[in-house]
């Protein structure tokens, strides 16, 4: 993990809706979807001076220094995602 950052820090959490109704849906498929959300998330957040603080099952808990930094992230992800077989939204 890299240096968290200190001061007002903002943070961000994503979760895959549905998972286990996709996991049922795609069967073994679902393991090679979840690398891709997990590299295409890493990727952005990486980017924009993400720290990854944990991850847990399918779930992204992120710290970033500046709430633009986290905003542009959340964004980039979900278009690098598109509308693939693990698409985000927004929520």
């Amino acid at each position: 993990m890299g240096e968290l950052p200190t001061g007002t820090v903002t943070f961000l959490f994503t979760d895959i809706e549905g998972s286990t109704r996709l996991l049922h849906e795609l069967g073994d498929a679902y393991a090679d979807a979840l690398a891709e959300h997990r590299r295409a998330l890493r990727k952005a957040f990486g980017r924009h001076g993400g720290i990854e603080v944990d991850t847990q099952g399918d779930a992204f808990f992120v710290a970033f220094a500046r709430a633009r930094d986290a905003l542009a992230a959340a964004g980039e992800g979900q278009r690098e995602l598109g509308s693939g077989p693990i698409p985000a939204s927004p929520s």
